[in-house]
Formats: C-alpha cells, sequence, structure tokens
C-alpha cells in the first residue's frame, strides 16, 4: 500500500494533494515517492507520522511552474492552502502548524530552514526525489516541458560561458542538482542522499563522455 501505516489518513487528503497540473515531475508518483523516503528516514530518526504524511501529501497542493516568477513561494502557498484544508478537517491548531511549518520549509527555491523533526525529515524526504536516477529522470523529463535543450552543442560544459539551465538541462547538473547531497538535515537523509548523488555523478561523467565532451 503506497502510503501505509495512513491509508485513512491518505484518502482523507489525497484529493487535496495536487493543484490541476500536468506536471509528470510533481504528481501522485512523486507524492508515493517522498512517503517512501519519508518512512526510510522516520525509521531511522524517529518523528510523528501523521504530521509527515498530511505534509508529504500536502507539499504540492499549489501548482507552480518551475519557470514562474511565482517559483520562491510556492511552498509557501502551498502551506497556505494546506491550513485552510486541514482547519477544515477540524486538525487542532498545533498540528496545523507543524504541518504548515513542513510545507513551508521543504523548498529549495523557498531557502527556508526547517526548526522541526519532521520538518527536516520532509525537507529531506522530498530533496531526494531530485537525486539518483530518479532526479536524472525528473530534470530531462521537466526540461522537455520547459522546452529547454539537452546541453549547449558549442561548449557542453560552459568552459566559456556562464552555465543556463533554463536553456540547456546539462547546466542543472551543475547550478542545482551535486549541490544538493550537502544540504540535508537528517543523518539518515545524508547517508541516502550521497549514495544517490554518486549514482547522479556518474550518470553526468557518462553522458558528457558519450557526447564527446571530455
Amino acid at each position: 500500500m503506497p502510503f501505509a501505516p495512513l491509508p485513512d489518513l491518505a484518502a482523507t487528503l489525497l484529493p487535496h494533494a495536487l493543484g490541476p497540473s500536468e506536471d509528470g515531475a510533481h504528481d501522485l508518483s512523486h507524492l508515493q515517492r517522498v512517503w517512501h523516503n519519508a518512512r526510510l528516514i522516520q525509521a531511522q530518526e524517529g518523528g510523528d507520522l501523521e504530521v509527515l504524511l498530511a505534509a508529504v501529501l500536502l507539499h504540492d497542493c499549489v501548482a507552480v511552474e518551475k519557470n514562474s516568477p511565482l517559483r520562491s513561494k510556492a511552498s509557501q502557498l502551498a502551506a497556505d492552502k494546506a491550513a485552510q484544508t486541514l482547519q477544515l478537517l477540524g486538525w487542532p491548531a498545533s498540528r496545523v502548524d507543524a504541518v504548515t511549518h513542513a510545507i513551508a520549509t521543504h523548498s529549495f527555491s523557498a531557502g527556508l530552514e526547517p526548526r522541526t523533526l519532521e520538518a527536516e525529515i520532509t525537507q529531506d524526504a522530498d530533496r531526494l526525489d531530485s537525486l539518483g536516477m530518479i532526479g536524472v529522470a525528473r530534470t530531462f523529463y521537466t526540461a522537455g516541458r520547459m522546452g529547454s535543450g539537452l546541453y549547449d552543442p558549442a561548449d557542453p560544459t560552459a568552459r566559456h560561458r556562464e552555465y543556463d539551465d533554463k536553456r540547456f538541462c546539462l547546466d542543472h547538473f551543475q547550478t542545482k542538482l551535486l549541490s544538493l547531497a550537502d544540504g540535508f538535515q537528517t543523518p539518515t537523509g545524508q547517508r541516502l542522499a550521497q549514495a544517490r548523488h554518486h549514482r547522479l555523478k556518474g550518470f553526468m561523467e557518462t553522458f558528457i563522455e558519450e557526447i564527446g565532451a571530455l
């Protein structure tokens, strides 16, 4: 079961989980993977599973495209909507606050520091989905949706130009992905991130070799 051990909570929150969007990098399968990551971390670090599942399910409940000027505010918009949803469901204020803090601080773009264990786990679990082979797949998928090229054929590794990950997918490895593993909050998240970081780096190096850019 994708959202074990809290299927009833998942059934209640899933109708509120995803805003109208055709973004396959932020869909139901993303929520399932992030929950899997969160459970792996929580099993070692502890934390409130109910708060974690609510945060995971609602962290993308407002859809904001990667190239939108509102992107840096997406996590706060999601937190605000999640608060309204949980209040209507009768959650106590303290637990609403715990969930919304985890949502507001999960985003790389927002640049906010988590202050609770549940917020740390939510951030780690979501960022793990940007690393490893899933991270590679999501990066190229998103680049295709945004109309980016695979790489700059004149200078694939940006030796004589500035990185531009809006135009070239390969540049995104340098502007974001390869730095993600250094920012994980929990010891378990750090360990999982390093393993996925090495896979991501290995893919990039093989890709560069195959296009003859070494």
